[in-house]
Formats: C-alpha cells, sequence, structure tokens
C-alpha cells in the first residue's frame, strides 16, 4: 500500500496512533494477573479494565472505519457497542489484555486502509475526517495509556509529539468535559495558560460556553504557567500535586482542577 495519497497531516496523527500504540504494549506485554489488577490513574479501573475500555474502542472502531470505507455513513448505535462492552467486561485481565493487542492492530490496519481514501468516518461526534477520527484516538489512547505508565512509573509524561497534537485539538476536550456547575461558579472570566516546552500562550474563557484558544487573552484574571505536557493533563482531569503547574490571581488552581474533572 502506498502512503501518497495520505495527506502529511494525516500521517503525523496516524504515525502517533501508532507510537504510542507500542509504547503502552511495551509496558503491558510482560504483565501478570497481579500487575494487570493494580490500580491505574484512571479512577476506579484497573490496568486490564484501561485495556480493556481501549480494546473495546478499536473494535467499535474497526467497524466504523470499514463502514466508511463502504461509503455507509451509519452512525455507532447502541446495538453496535453495547454487546461489545459486555463481552468485554467479561474477559479476565490476562485475556482482556490479550485482546487488545488484538484489537488495536486490528484497528490501526483499518486506519490506515481509510487514510488512503477520501472517506468520512461516521463517529459518535458525527462524519469526521480521517485525521479528525484519529485525533479522538489518540486523546484516548494517550491520555489512558498515561494512566497505565504512572501506575507503572511516578515520572511518566505523555510523550512531546502526542502533546503538541492534543493541544491542537484541546479545544474540544475542554469544551466537552466541563464541570457545568463549576463553569456557573467561575463564570465570567478569562484565564491565561502560559506553557513551556513547547512554548504557547493559551486564553481559557469561560462564561456561557467554555473555550480554549490559542491567543492572548484580553484582561485575563488568572495566569496559570506549567509545561504544556502537565497543563494538558489539567484539562484531561489529571494533574497531580508534583506537577509543575502554579495559577496566580483571582482563580484557585484547585478550581480549575474541580473545572476540568477528567472521564
Amino acid at each position: 500500500m502506498s502512503n501518497s495519497t495520505i495527506t502529511t497531516g494525516s500521517a503525523n496523527w496516524l504515525a502517533a496512533v501508532d507510537d504510542s500504540s507500542h509504547r503502552l504494549l511495551a509496558l503491558v506485554a510482560d504483565m501478570g494477573n497481579a500487575e494487570l489488577a493494580a490500580p491505574s490513574y484512571a479512577a476506579g479501573w484497573s490496568v486490564a479494565q484501561v485495556l480493556s475500555h481501549l480494546g473495546s474502542a478499536a473494535e467499535i472502531g474497526t467497524v466504523l472505519l470499514r463502514r466508511a470505507v463502504d461509503g455507509d455513513a451509519s452512525a455507532p448505535t447502541p446495538a453496535d457497542t453495547e454487546p461489545v462492552w459486555e463481552r468485554w467486561n467479561a474477559m479476565a485481565p490476562m485475556e482482556q489484555l490479550a485482546q487488545w493487542v488484538d484489537a488495536d492492530a486490528t484497528h490501526r490496519r483499518a486506519l490506515r486502509a481509510a487514510a488512503e481514501l477520501p472517506v468520512r468516518v461516521p463517529y459518535f461526534a458525527g462524519l469526521l475526517t480521517v485525521q479528525e477520527y484519529a485525533g479522538y484516538r489518540l486523546s484516548e489512547q494517550s491520555v489512558h495509556g498515561w494512566d497505565v505508565a504512572v501506575a507503572v512509573d511516578l515520572r511518566a509524561a505523555i510523550a512531546p509529539t502526542e502533546v503538541r497534537l492534543l493541544w491542537e485539538r484541546l479545544d474540544l476536550v475542554a469544551t466537552r468535559f466541563r464541570a457545568p456547575d463549576v463553569l456557573a461558579r467561575l463564570t465570567p472570566c478569562q484565564v491565561e495558560l502560559r506553557t513551556a516546552s513547547p512554548d504557547g500562550v493559551y486564553c481559557l474563557t469561560l462564561g456561557a460556553e467554555l473555550h480554549l484558544l490559542a491567543c492572548e487573552p484580553a484582561e485575563p484574571s488568572t495566569t496559570v504557567r506549567g509545561s504544556a505536557e502537565a497543563v494538558l493533563r489539567l484539562v484531561y482531569g489529571r494533574l497531580r500535586d508534583v506537577d509543575d503547574v502554579t495559577a496566580e490571581g483571582a482563580l484557585p488552581l484547585d478550581d480549575l482542577q474541580a473545572l476540568f474533572p477528567g472521564y
């Protein structure tokens, strides 16, 4: 298969999905029952349950990618998803690991095949380009991969390439996974986010809607500083006390963590 029809932008996302899969596989491949049953950073989920979540999503995603190639724009329904989730939830930890390996590899092959064609993927969020779909997958895989990695090594971090790509679509995450009651309490205000590695300036606007955009805020009431990786995890609900993130101004860091409880 030639890569000639895959755009540079799509290729970057596909490569990041592959790389994050390979890192997670290297981390979990030799785990036994005890390690798989250990808690991950994802609240209430063991390491094996994280793999089950990623594996079931990969299985469902493969179906949707094949629909895209076939020209079928049918959105996923409970009939597509619930039997898959039930089957994965019933697996033992070692089986969840083995099945994740297979489902993930199959999904990445389907993703590459779809990227060769001018298709739209029927996803939960609507009809997506392959690059947009890959963004959703990378978001899940990078962050949940970190949930597993940090359970093994407290120094674990999301890979720099993935951090850069995920910042490009972080507004989607911030807008969707914010706590409405906290947003109502903090509104209206602007928060300046200043990141390092890479350097960036962003405006988090809290109002009737919440948005996070790459621009200088006009009148920020608070300035948040930290590495791009740690501030990214703040928005994903995964900031830790040991992380290098500070907040100066009207809003304490606790309020921002409450605003982004994660998933």
